[in-house]
């Protein structure tokens, strides 16, 4: 039980080499915002939040496209954010664990470590626009 909190969330989030991966770690814990990539297309949000849920108490889940997209979609995006910052290092363990039918890859996610998973989905739609 202990080894989950020995790995320090600065430490872990550099080779990991996701976006905004680990950057900003000035203070002491990161984070408390995941990004999972290579969601399954057929993961509901639900199902998210029932995985997650289990590491500890969740503020905020976005996935990406959302569960209503009406657009075809070859793998998904989630956003969680955890009340408790040692909760989002505990999830960065499940990485590579598979979930439905492909190997989920989790990183923290820095770059709204000072606003919101809103923020970050309006930028993921910005960019995929055009």
């Amino acid at each position: 039980m202990s080894n989950t909190t020995v790995v320090p969330s600065t430490a872990g989030p550099g080779p990991s080499g996701g976006p905004g991966g680990g950057g900003g770690g000035g203070g002491g814990s990161g984070t408390e915002v995941i990004q999972v990539t290579n969601v399954s297309p057929s993961a509901s949000s639900e199902q998210m939040r029932t995985l997650f849920g289990f590491l500890g108490k969740i503020d905020e889940l976005r996935l990406f496209p959302p569960d209503d997209s009406p657009l075809p979609v070859s793998s998904r995006v989630c956003f969680v954010k955890f009340h408790d910052p040692d909760s989002a290092v505990v999830a960065q363990h499940l990485t590579n664990t598979v979930f439905v039918d492909r190997a989920l890859i989790v990183v923290p996610y820095a770059e709204v470590f000072h606003g919101s998973i809103k923020a970050a989905v309006k930028k993921i739609l910005l960019t995929h626009e055009n």
